[in-house]
């Protein structure tokens, strides 16, 4: 804090409490609650256990909750804000594995420019579709009670990444899996979409995980993408979708 120039108010400010706990964190050494101690190292620009080296001793579950940052109701919960302030942050990844993800260029018209311009910045963009004629997005659909709509909407959303396909640094891909999670990487923050069945993915809840060891959940996912990555298909806009 003497460092950054901040006060017990400046950061208290800054974390939404009131200055009398932030100077318990530091007098009394009490570690802050998982969602303000990752307002206090963005805050400070320092990594957690930096500030609080007991965390690296707590465990693999420990290190799982501590990386729950936040969670929504449904989607559409998540702030618009979040979703921008994320992609427009990343420097190095954006990972994005859904089934037609209608909502992530409907809710934002300049998505392909904007990770375009994340790629250009050197920020590798991966992006994992289902593939609108597989078995998968079939079954989901049928599960949904949708039938055919699924592929279609797949199909309809495909159409705003066209101009990644010829990018430096973008890949689009299509995959026939089983999908239990729609996922959204950028760096070290992730927003996880669970699927219930027979719901859309548009009504289940978000949850908003910053990586903080090598033995939490984001790791969990993060290879779980990769996993349906490397079984995915490259995408062309002449193949079919």
């Amino acid at each position: 804090m003497r460092q950054r120039g901040f006060s017990y108010e400046d950061l208290a400010t800054e974390c939404g409490v009131i200055a009398k706990s932030v100077q318990r964190w530091v007098t009394q050494e009490r570690i802050p609650h998982q969602r303000h101690r990752w307002m206090v190292t963005q805050v400070l620009g320092v990594e957690e256990t930096y500030l609080w080296p007991s965390l690296r001793h707590r465990g693999a579950v420990d290190a799982m909750s501590s990386e729950l940052i936040q969670t929504y109701a449904d989607r559409a919960s998540v702030p618009r804000e979040v979703w921008l302030s994320l992609l427009t942050g990343a420097s190095e990844h954006i990972d994005v594995l859904v089934f037609s993800g209608t909502f992530y260029a409907q809710t934002n018209p300049r998505i392909a420019a904007m990770l375009t311009e994340r790629a250009d910045a050197g920020t590798c963009v991966r992006l994992c579709f289902g593939d609108p004629d597989g078995a998968a997005v079939a079954r989901r659909g049928q599960e949904e009670g949708i039938g055919d709509t699924l592929g279609a909407k797949i199909r309809a959303s495909m159409t705003y990444y066209r101009p990644l396909v010829a990018h430096p640094g973008c890949e689009v891909r299509l995959h026939d899996t089983t999908l239990y999670s729609s996922l959204f990487r950028y760096d070290d923050n992730l927003l996880v979409n669970p699927h219930v069945w027979g719901q859309p993915a548009s009504a289940n809840p978000v949850l908003h995980l910053r990586r903080c060891g090598s033995e939490g959940w984001f790791n969990n996912y993060a290879s779980s993408f990769e996993a349906v990555w490397e079984t995915a298909n490259p995408w062309t806009p002449t193949s079919g979708a």
